[in-house]
């Protein structure tokens, strides 16, 4: 069995460019990744004004791990929620985080 070699892949996520890399065949998985995340990011900025990267980016992360417990754990905080819920409580943790977060943008 040959190991698969790494290539590198030029991507790019709110407009910044990323250089990542891969086993061979698996870039597919990771274009489509990173289409998604870009995707979510995007609209994360778009609809929140949130200003910082690394603020949108904790919002996605949020927001992603919520999908990925919402699909593995039937018995977790998620459970029996629709996908119109979960995006309401997604929602909630943007407005808790903006508040939290807004006083401190004066300090900067």
């Amino acid at each position: 069995m040959s190991e698969k070699s790494t290539i590198q892949l030029d991507v790019t996520i709110m407009g910044q460019p990323y250089k990542l890399a891969c086993k061979e065949g698996e870039d597919a998985a990771l274009l489509d990744a990173v289409s998604y995340l870009n995707e979510k990011m995007c609209a994360i900025r778009d609809a929140a004004k949130i200003k910082g990267t690394d603020r949108i980016a904790v919002m996605a992360a949020l927001s992603l791990t919520a999908e990925l417990l919402a699909t593995k754990s039937p018995e977790g905080p998620l459970a029996g929620l629709t996908m119109a819920e979960v995006k309401q409580k997604i929602l909630g943790m943007h407005e808790s985080i903006d508040q939290a977060l807004t006083p401190q943008e004066n300090l900067f």
